[in-house]
C-alpha cells in the first residue's frame, strides 16, 4: 500500500483554506496550508510534497510568483491554480511554468477531488515511466 500523498493547500481565504483541507484530509491525503505565498515558499523548502493547490491573488506572494520561484530554485511538483480569476496573461508572460490544472472559483467539492485524483494519478505515471526509464540498460 502506498503512504498517503502530502497536499500544500495555500490559499488567503481561510474558509477556502479550511474547507480544501478537510475535504482533503477526510480522503486520506496528508495536509498542510498556508496563507499566503510567502509563508508557503518557507515551507516548501523545508518539507516535501507531493502536490501544490494555490490560490494565484494573496497578499506577499502571488500563486505565479510562488511558482516563479520553484522554478527557479529547481524544485519541481504538480500544481493546480485555484483562483477567482485564471492568471492566463501571468502564464503567458512565463510560459516555462507548467501548471497540471486550474480551478475557476466557486468549484464543487467533487471537482476539487476528480482534480485531485487526475493530477496525482499523472505525476505517478510519469514518475513509474521514468523510473522504468532509467532502470533499463
Amino acid at each position: 500500500m502506498n503512504p498517503p500523498y502530502r497536499i500544500f493547500v495555500v490559499d488567503d481565504n481561510e474558509d477556502i483554506r479550511r474547507l480544501n483541507a478537510e475535504v482533503l484530509l477526510d480522503y486520506g491525503y496528508h495536509v498542510d496550508t498556508a496563507e499566503d505565498g510567502a509563508l508557503a515558499w518557507d515551507a516548501l523548502q523545508l518539507n516535501h510534497y507531493d502536490l501544490l493547490i494555490t490560490d494565484n491573488e494573496m497578499p506577499n506572494l502571488s500563486g505565479i510568483q510562488l511558482l516563479n520561484k520553484l522554478h527557479a530554485a529547481g524544485m519541481a511538483l504538480p500544481v493546480i491554480i485555484v483562483s477567482g480569476s485564471l492568471p492566463t496573461e501571468a502564464l503567458s508572460l512565463h510560459p516555462w511554468l507548467h501548471i497540471e490544472a486550474m480551478l475557476l472559483k466557486p468549484y464543487t467539492i467533487a471537482e476539487l477531488l476528480g482534480t485531485v485524483e487526475a493530477v496525482l494519478t499523472a505525476a505517478l505515471g510519469r514518475a513509474l515511466k521514468s523510473r522504468s526509464m532509467a532502470s533499463q540498460p
